[in-house]
This record gives C-alpha cells, structure tokens and sequence, in this order.
C-alpha cells in the first residue's frame, strides 16, 4: 500500500531535463568521462524545484538531479494559477533575469532553462528576459530565487493588517487623468 501511494506521490510532478554537460577526468591511462544534469521539478499547480547530478551514465546523472529536485521544492503563489502576482527580478552570481506579469493569452515568453522552470511551475503567461550569464545553472538558480521573492496579496495584506480586496482593488483602479485647463477655459 505504501508503495503504490509512493508511485501516486512521483507521478504528480513532471521533470524536465535542461541540460547535460560531459565532464572528463583525466587519469593515468587516460580520459574518464562523466555526466552532469541540471533537471527542473514541478507538479504545473506553483510547486517548483531543481537538482543538479553527476554520474558515469547519463541516465544515472538524470535519476540523481531529479531526486534532488524533489527534495528542493518551493511553492510560488501564482494569479489565476497562470501568471505572476507581480514584477520579478532574480539574481544569482552573474545570472540576472526579470519576469514580469502578462496578460491572459501571452503564453510564456523566456528563454530555454528560464522557459523549463516555468513550464513545470505551472505558469501560463509571463514575459522574461536573461540579462548576464547564460549559463543554465546560472539561469534556473536566479530565476527559483527570483520566484522565492513572489508574495500573493493575502501575505501583503496579513502583514500589512489590511484586507485583500483593499489591496486588489487599488491595483486595478484606471489612473484617471486630470483635465488640462487651457487658456480658452480661464
């Protein structure tokens, strides 16, 4: 019993490979060659995680990362369940990106490992850019901390002592302009 509900927990998250590096180490009769993996986690509802793995074998090395990616998982509020509440920036050392809200219909808009993340987050339209270092350990780390930063307006409002609807309904109020008074009028 236990086991066919471990199955049940494995079979909600899907897992999708970034990238594969072949490493060599070199040693006295020559050359040993080995795989690293950078695989991204999510069960496409705002549950995200990465791993990264290293084995002789490819699918050794994909079996490792995604291991690991489960046991990193975090959840990021999302609007709608398909956009962000709000604009993002992530760092992590010189990979930097900005995510931003869209509209519904956008689709996502991201490059390859910033695209993995949010294809297993769940999120239907974003708009990102990478900006720095394109290397895709890089990439998914700045972005799952960027996303690490995403507050939905219920925690904004809980600490703001606020209600939810004052909060929401502010942001979506048109910004009424003020009628210019010209020198026929005065």
């Amino acid at each position: 019993m236990a086991r066919r509900d471990r199955e049940e927990e494995q079979s909600e998250f899907i897992d999708r490979l970034v990238h594969i590096n072949r490493v060599a180490k070199v040693v006295k009769g020559g050359r040993r060659f080995g795989f690293a993996a950078l695989v991204v986690v999510g069960d496409q509802k705002g549950r995200v995680g990465f791993g990264k793995g290293k084995a002789r074998e490819v699918p050794e090395a994909i079996r490792k990362a995604t291991e690991q990616a489960k046991t990193n998982i975090i959840r990021v509020p999302l609007r709608e369940g398909r956009t962000l509440h709000h604009d993002i920036e992530g760092r992590w050392g010189a990979g930097k990106v900005v995510m931003r809200s869209a509209p519904e219909g956008t689709g996502i808009i991201a490059g390859g490992p910033m695209r993995a993340v949010f294809e297993t987050l769940g999120v239907r339209d974003v708009v990102a850019k990478s900006n720095g270092s394109q290397n895709p350990y890089n990439m998914v780390r700045a972005t799952i901390e960027g996303l690490k930063l995403e507050d939905s307006p219920r925690r904004v409002a809980s600490r703001r002592g606020m209600k939810v609807s004052d909060l929401v309904s502010r942001r979506q109020e048109p910004v009424q302009k003020t009628e210019e008074v010209t020198g026929e009028d005065a």
